[in-house]
């Protein structure tokens, strides 16, 4: 071939326009795409008083990634591989900040001071009463009008063995949204290389308080949200729920789950009984419950495997937390579009909240939620990312 004739056909295939799949966001892994472990941040906007918001982006060996930013310690999103190697998006979320700004049902945060509802917003503690501000009906939920999921923490990027990681910390004010004691707050996200993401707290106060941190995320493992969950199979490691009232304020008994529409102890499809008539999935408009952990100890313990048979996606979820909240997305109602302009429609997503058990400062016989002076709040969760 003519030596000038070849580089002229070089350059034009050089110089080619990308076609839309060789632009997507989708990628595929593989022995040959594994790369170093890293961090990089960005900025995402402001928020409306000015403060800046920066957004991390955390990847593995594997290249399995995870973005974070500082407002509400909120994962915007996190890629892992399907069965076939293609990377995609398994949590719900929005492209800016803006759509967290204007309207998130706890969207990827970490949820606090106190996680889940308190009863009329009202508990006492060594004697005196606390008033919290209302959010959910009759009831205080996640924290309050301006919980966690709603202030700027600080972040710093840290080193770790296992794999990169963030240290995110947040310095809550005696009295606020009602929670006594000034409360230093902090949780470490590490991105393991054997795909786990892990989420270690810690916590201390001044002031004897009450606290109940966890993360928030909604999980849709078909990727980038193509459907519904309802084909999702869960096993959940629990042989009884936390029964609530009409305002889904537990009831204070426990509840065996043998033979109702809640016995996940083996894997079921989510679907099968979410609709039932069962007087509990009538409260909850589908599920939207504590499960008692058969082991009761503060020992890292399998809590519940999620899987989706199309990808074959799985996670598994540990904790030391005495109880896990599955709730199924039942609240979402189309009303909001998230990443890549998908609606998400009622059951679009779902949540595996490891945490003491709900309204836990007006129920005493269930596990303590208490922090005094000198004591160190202390959790772990991990989520671990793999194909079945």
């Amino acid at each position: 071939m003519n030596r000038l004739l070849f580089i002229v056909l070089l350059a034009a295939v050089a110089c080619k326009p990308k076609t839309d799949a060789e632009t997507s966001t989708t990628t595929t892994t593989s022995d040959t795409t594994k790369t170093m472990a890293s961090i990089t941040k960005a900025s995402f906007g402001k928020l409306p008083d000015g403060q800046e918001i920066t957004l991390y982006t955390v990847t593995n060996k594997n290249g399995v990634e995870m973005k974070v930013m500082n407002y509400g310690a909120i994962i915007t999103s996190l890629k892992t591989p399907d069965k076939n190697g293609v990377l995609e998006d398994i949590v719900l979320g929005y492209d800016s900040l803006a759509g967290y700004l204007k309207e998130s049902p706890f969207f990827g945060a970490v949820v606090g001071r106190y996680g889940n509802r308190i009863a009329k917003g009202k508990f006492t503690l060594e004697g005196k009463e606390y008033t919290l501000a209302i959010n959910n009906g009759v009831n205080a939920l996640h924290g309050g009008v301006k919980g966690f999921d709603k202030v700027f923490w600080t972040i710093e990027e840290a080193t770790s063995a296992e794999g990169p990681s963030l240290k995110l910390s947040y310095f809550s004010k005696d009295m606020e949204e009602g929670y006594p004691g000034n409360l230093k707050a902090e949780v470490i996200y590490t991105l393991t290389d054997n795909n786990e993401l892990r989420l270690d707290y810690t916590a201390t106060t001044d002031k004897t308080t009450v606290i109940n941190l966890t993360q928030h995320s909604y999980f849709n493992l078909t990727g980038n949200a193509k459907r519904d969950i309802l084909e999702h199979e869960i096993m959940i490691n629990s042989d009884e729920i936390v029964p609530v009232d009409k305002t889904l304020i537990p009831t204070g008994k426990l509840r065996k789950v043998a033979n109702t529409p809640f016995d996940f102890t083996t894997a079921q499809v989510i679907g099968k009984g979410i609709n039932d008539k069962d007087e509990q999935i009538v409260l909850g408009g589908g599920y939207d419950h504590c499960f008692v952990l058969r082991d009761a100890s503060d020992s890292l313990k399998l809590a519940a495997v999620l899987t989706e048979p199309t990808s074959g996606r799985k996670v598994e979820v540990y904790t030391t937390e005495p109880g896990i909240q599955f709730y199924s997305g039942n609240f979402l109602t189309g009303s909001i579009t998230g990443k890549g302009n998908v609606v998400y429609a009622r059951r679009f997503g779902l949540c595996l909240e490891t945490e003491h058990f709900p309204d836990s400062p007006n129920q005493k016989q269930f596990p303590s939620a208490v922090l005094k002076p000198g004591e160190t709040y202390k959790t772990s969760t991990v989520y671990k990312f793999s194909v079945k």
